[in-house]
C-alpha cells in the first residue's frame, strides 16, 4: 500500500481546483438530493465481495454517491476511515459507499484505481470527479464535496469516537497485497525473459560464436 499519487486528469470536466474560489461558482455536478425524511441513522455502507458497485448506482438518476476504494491493510486507508465514516452525517442527502479494492479488482481497473485510498464522486453510474488531496480529513472532504456539488455540510458534525470504531475499520489488519505481489512477479518474469532473449539473439549475431570459441 502506498499513498495516492497525483493521477492523470481522467475526469477533466470536474477536476479539483486547489484554491477556494469555487464557492462563488456554480456547482460542477448538479446532484439530485435524496429525501432524508424518516432516516434515523446516516451511515456508510461497505460492499462485500459478492456485491457489485453498479447495482448500487442508478444510471437513470442524477443523485450523487461518494465511493471509497480502500484496503484494510493500508495505513492511509486506516487513517482516512474515521473521517469518511462521519461524512454521511455531514451530508445526509448524499450516499456514501466503500469497497475493498483487493476484492473488486475489476472495478479498480475500470476506474483507474492504481493506489488506495481512492475516492470518486459518481452522478448516477458515471464518475464525475476524483479526490486528489493528500490531506484526507473531514474538512478537506467537506470542501471537496461542496466545491463539486454546491451542497453545504452540516456545521455541527465532527469526528467522534464511534467514527473511529466503524463501519470502515481504522485499525490495520494483516494481509497480502495481491496486486502488488502480482506486479512484482510479472516484472521479475519479464526481466528474466528479456535477459534470456538477449542471450539467444547474441549467439545469432555473426562473429559472436567465434569470440566465444576463442
Amino acid at each position: 500500500p502506498r499513498e495516492q499519487p497525483v493521477l492523470e486528469p481522467v475526469l477533466p470536466a470536474a477536476a479539483e481546483e486547489p484554491n477556494g474560489t469555487d464557492s462563488a461558482k456554480a456547482p460542477k455536478v448538479n446532484c439530485e438530493e435524496r429525501n432524508a425524511t424518516g432516516i434515523e441513522r446516516f451511515t456508510l455502507q461497505i460492499l462485500n465481495v459478492s456485491q457489485d458497485l453498479m447495482e448500487f448506482l442508478n444510471p437513470n438518476s442524477s443523485d450523487c454517491t461518494l465511493v471509497l476504494f480502500y484496503t484494510p491493510w493500508c495505513r492511509f486507508s486506516a487513517s482516512l476511515a474515521p473521517h469518511f465514516n462521519s461524512l454521511p452525517r455531514a451530508f445526509p442527502t448524499l450516499r456514501f459507499l466503500a469497497l475493498d479494492a483487493s476484492q473488486h479488482s475489476s472495478l479498480s481497473t475500470r476506474f483507474g484505481t492504481v493506489a488506495v485510498p481512492n475516492i470518486l464522486l459518481f452522478q448516477g453510474a458515471k464518475p464525475m470527479a476524483r479526490f486528489n488531496h493528500t490531506d484526507r480529513t473531514l474538512e478537506t472532504l467537506k470542501d471537496f464535496i461542496f466545491n463539486q456539488t454546491g451542497i453545504e455540510a452540516k456545521s455541527d458534525v465532527t469526528v467522534t469516537e464511534e467514527d473511529w470504531e466503524g463501519p470502515l475499520p481504522s485499525v490495520l489488519t494483516k494481509g497480502i497485497d495481491w496486486l502488488l505481489l502480482f506486479s512484482v512477479l510479472f516484472l521479475a518474469t519479464f526481466v528474466m525473459y528479456a535477459t534470456l532473449r538477449t542471450e539467444s539473439i547474441r549467439w545469432l549475431i555473426p562473429g559472436q560464436e567465434h569470440e566465444h570459441q576463442e
